[in-house]
């Protein structure tokens, strides 16, 4: 594809896909590209063993099937500059100039360390649902997740239904908070449905309020989950644990493009106007990049940025639809609030950065994060600080922006090359 594309998708999960679409639909010639080999991003990911959701398919084939667009799968963006990208695919890497870009890029998981959290057994909340799509085996297993959030519910769903017997849930938040929170749910019906069907699919599994995990303990893996609850410290017994504080949003590209950021540190997303536009010309963004929204709210931005990128007009009513699923992810941020004990959890001998196995002792006395990186390789494995840099940041360490500079991922010394 050498041609130059009227809208390049970054991203092709929910954002992308809605994006890509409405651009279409308004005669724009579209390409989508997205570093996994299906479309669908981590909501949609593909499992082994179950069909995906109908909204999946029916959004999938929109795109996928649609005569100007261009799907590139496998596909990642290494660098950037001003009206065009370097992306990598599995043979060749080369420029792709668009007219216009739209950053569906996501979010990440935000992982915080604890005592023996390097254990194999160990995983994230979302990163257990990845497994399980992908075939990991989980039959029998006992499992434990933990941590914060609504993605509790849904990673405990999906390992149940692959097998897994579920021990409990355990969210850090307390009683009182969550009870807040349901009670706001009156102001998003289908939230509340929502989650009482995943409730529902988790019948007899115990769902535990004020309750963190301080430690996993094991030999060669894990053996035993130690807990922090009401009712005091107490140890289970279990082959599989699951512990995720939420999402944060992964603005790496946006910051390369030079997009103007709103909040700080590991919370830091892009800042757009009614019409999802960044601060850069041409520029757009959607979904989670913009803050953590859930499903509904990357749908109605991915379908605001397309049709801005495409030049068409953008409803009122979408624009509504848009601040109403944003108010319910600052009702969720309100009251899912992460409790001080968590930010206190690592030791000086608790390994932070997992690819260069520095613990977070070695940390101590460097004035930045590029300070730490030179004296101790934080950060320099083959996640390239993706990992431990939102960690370190939500620890109030160091700042999250320290690794934004290309490549953005691993990539080939031939890509490095590409010609112009």
């Amino acid at each position: 594809m050498t041609e130059r594309r009227d809208v390049l998708v970054i991203g092709a999960g929910p954002a992308g896909l809605a994006a890509a679409a409405a651009a279409a639909a308004h005669g724009a010639r579209v390409a989508v590209l997205d570093a996994q080999g299906r479309g669908g991003g981590q909501v949609w990911r593909h499992d082994v063993t179950h069909a995906l959701p109908a909204m999946a398919r029916r959004h999938l084939a929109a795109v996928l099937n649609h005569p100007r667009v261009d799907w590139m799968p496998a596909t990642r963006v290494v660098a950037a500059a001003p009206g065009r990208v370097l992306v990598e695919g599995p043979v060749v890497a080369r420029w792709l100039p668009f007219e216009a870009v739209v950053i569906a890029t996501g979010a990440q998981e935000l992982l915080l360390p604890f005592p023996g959290w390097t254990l194999p057994g160990v995983t994230g909340a979302g990163g257990l649902q990845a497994l399980a799509k992908q075939g990991w085996p989980l039959a029998g297993r006992r499992a434990l997740v933990a941590g914060s959030g609504p993605l509790l519910l849904a990673a405990a769903a999906t390992a149940r239904r692959h097998g897994a017997r579920v021990l409990g849930i355990h969210e850090q938040a307390g009683r009182a908070a969550i009870a807040r929170f349901a009670r706001g749910l009156w102001r998003w019906p289908a939230k509340g449905v929502q989650a009482a069907a995943l409730r529902a699919r988790l019948a007899g599994v115990p769902y535990r309020c004020g309750s963190v995990v301080v430690a996993a303990h094991g030999d060669e893996r894990l053996r035993e989950v130690e807990l922090d609850g009401p009712g005091g410290r107490r140890r289970v017994a279990c082959d599989q644990l699951a512990v995720g504080y939420g999402l944060v949003p992964d603005v790496r590209l946006a910051r390369l493009l030079g997009c103007r950021l709103d909040a700080a540190g590991a919370h830091a997303c892009v800042a757009v106007d009614q019409d999802q536009r960044t601060s850069v010309a041409g520029v757009y963004a959607a979904g989670e990049a913009c803050g953590i929204g859930g499903r509904d709210g990357a749908l109605v931005e991915g379908r605001i940025a397309g049709l801005a990128a495409a030049g068409a007009q953008v409803s009122g009513a979408l624009r509504r639809r848009r601040r109403h699923v944003r108010a319910f992810a600052a009702h969720l941020d309100q009251h899912f609030v992460l409790d001080s004990r968590i930010h206190a959890l690592a030791r000086p001998d608790t390994v932070v950065c997992r690819c260069e196995d520095v613990p977070l002792g070695a940390l101590e006395g460097h004035a930045d994060a590029r300070d730490a990186k030179l004296a101790t390789r934080c950060g320099m494995g083959p996640c390239q600080g993706r990992i431990c840099g939102a960690a370190l940041a939500e620890l109030g360490r160091f700042s999250a922006d320290a690794g934004s500079r290309p490549p953005l991922f691993p990539a080939r010394l031939a890509s490095l090359c590409a010609p112009d």
